[in-house]
């Protein structure tokens, strides 16, 4: 059991220096001198670098303590720990390790793109192992747990325009630096939400039909996948079908649907998008 727990560990530890490596090079490598407001807490960080010249990453952990213990209640000792670990090795990579490689100074646009899509990527894995680099990723968290039916670049996205409004306000006064941080902040949400939901995502179809054992044979036989039959019947006509149920990936889809026009050409079929498919044939629910 604690070889285990320390298979773990060593995992997450790993994940975090990459993921820390992402987030920092986005941040500071990026953003700091591209005058234009980053969002989170290390937005409200590089306000204080450019205030009081306080590094980020230290400036960061200290913003962190009052969010950690106020959300501790929500969160859980397990995830508090694991964040703890992750805010200590992200806040080092900030202040000692990006520091190490070139500054971008050249076009702003760029330099946004690249900080979305490396800090967003960045995130992303963290909290895809079950941790976050604390802060604003705790209040995100804490009302994923409230309210789980919002994704995560949702909940981030939102929380993030008072930091960039913040930002631009105090320290660049900017229009186009405000405008350059929304865009930053909206890919961020879009990089997270793909790489957390897009990997996983497929096609889910309902299929209604009067054959719906040749059907689920068929879509077996072909992509190795189950599917579940049930039972329905028509408010108008009143008759009994069948409505096979099917979860699969995006390229299979396309030939699954052919297949069921050729045994049943009255099937009445609805194709719909599933952002995360979880279970046997997939990705197992950790």
């Amino acid at each position: 059991m604690k070889s285990v727990k320390w298979k773990e560990l060593g995992i997450d530890i790993l994940v975090d220096i990459a993921a820390s490596m992402l987030i920092a090079v986005g941040i500071y490598n990026f953003a700091l001198n591209a005058n234009f407001p980053v969002a989170g807490f290390s937005g409200i960080a590089i306000v204080l670098y450019h205030l009081f010249g306080l590094p980020v990453g230290a400036g960061t952990l200290l913003l962190n303590v009052p969010v950690s213990i106020f959300c501790y209640k929500f969160l859980g000792r397990t995830f508090f720990l694991k964040s703890i670990k992750t805010m200590i090795i992200s806040s080092v990579f900030m202040d000692y390790v990006a520091p190490m490689f070139p500054v971008y100074d050249g076009n702003r646009l760029l330099a946004a793109l690249c900080m979305g899509i490396l800090s967003g990527a960045g995130y992303a894995v963290v909290f895809m192992r079950g941790s976050s680099t604390g802060g604003q990723d705790f209040i995100s968290m804490s009302i994923k747990k409230v309210k789980p039916h919002i994704t995560l670049g949702i909940i981030t996205f939102i929380l993030d325009v008072s930091t960039i409004v913040l930002g631009s306000v105090l320290v660049f006064k900017d229009i186009d630096g405000f405008i350059y941080g929304v865009i930053v902040t909206y890919l961020m949400a879009i990089v997270m939400d793909r790489i957390l939901y897009g990997i996983d995502e497929g096609k889910m179809t309902l299929i209604v039909t009067e054959h719906g054992s040749q059907v689920a044979e068929c879509i077996d036989e072909y992509s190795g996948r189950g599917s579940t039959i049930l039972k329905g019947m028509g408010s108008y006509s009143k008759q009994h079908k069948d409505v096979v149920m099917c979860a699969c990936n995006n390229k299979q889809m396309y030939t699954i649907k052919k297949l069921v026009r050729q045994i049943d050409p009255k099937a009445f079929t609805i194709i719909m998008e599933s952002n995360e498919v979880v279970g046997e044939g997939f990705k197992e629910d950790v």
